[in-house]
């Protein structure tokens, strides 16, 4: 199964209601930064989302890709819509909100503790680095860089490839790599941000993963529901983490934690 094959499925009514039949009452387009206290690198986010009735999909891109404007013209379409014609971050943002109306989240809970940004971003990227299991000394590709959850690998014995679009260097100076093929054919384990859905690489890293027969962890702000859909198939843990996501408040917020075997 690839992405595309997903939203064919749900335009076909495969998954429960048409998605002609459900309406993205709002679309916002969202632009932050951030520098957590003791760290030297500037993240810079952009996330488009979509919002069907109870349900918030959402999806990252890169600077630039989605201009403002397309919160009017994709308001108030039908998702079957923004599934047909949007560019890729809107259709994983509608495929989203889609999926999470459909099949509400029901992982494994995890409360992010109320704190600082440093304390929660550290809660949050524990939460996910205990999905994985490996050995010590084992390599694991990190792709989507977050200095926090380099350390959180670190702690459980794991060696980090880090691997980024946007970074040059980690907070404690380590080369990241530019392009995946180099960390996806050696890693032992592979640990990937929902961002890969909205440029285009989530499709190629879980032919990878399946190719070498090496786990893949999924954490996920952008299209969280869709990565589900993926455990079993090659998404072997899932850390979901739906709007509003852990940065935009200092209070109490809960991640979904999935694991294949219990898909």
């Amino acid at each position: 199964m690839t992405v595309d094959d997903l939203i064919a499925s749900v335009r076909a009514g495969e998954h429960g209601t048409s998605p002609a039949e459900l309406v993205a009452t709002s679309v916002f387009w969202l632009h932050h930064g951030t520098r957590l206290a003791g760290g030297n690198t500037t993240y810079r986010n952009q996330y488009v989302l979509v919002r069907c009735g109870r349900s918030f999909g959402a999806c990252a891109f890169e600077a630039g890709e989605i201009d403002p404007d397309i919160c009017r013209d994709a308001s108030g379409g039908t998702l079957d819509d923004l599934l047909r014609t949007g560019p890729l971050p809107l259709r994983i943002a509608a495929l989203d909100a889609y999926l999470a109306a459909t099949r509400p989240h029901h992982g494994e809970a995890v409360e992010l503790p109320a704190g600082t940004p440093e304390e929660r971003a550290r809660a949050r990227d524990a939460a996910i680095a205990d999905l994985l299991d490996i050995a010590p000394g084992a390599k694991v590709a990190l792709i989507g860089v977050v200095n926090p959850l380099v350390a959180a690998i670190r702690e459980r014995g794991g060696v980090c490839l880090p691997c980024d679009f946007n970074l040059r260097a980690t907070q404690w100076g380590d080369a990241v790599a530019q392009t995946m093929t180099e960390v996806l054919g050696t890693a032992d384990a592979v640990v990937a941000t929902g961002m890969t859905l909205g440029n285009g690489t989530f499709d190629q890293i879980v032919h990878r993963c399946r190719e070498r027969d090496v786990p893949l962890v999924v954490y996920a702000q952008s299209g969280s529901a869709v990565a589900r859909a993926f455990l079993g198939a090659g998404v072997t843990a899932l850390s979901a983490e739906p709007f509003p996501f852990s940065q935009f408040s200092a209070e109490p917020t809960l991640l979904h934690r999935y694991r294949a075997a219990a898909a």
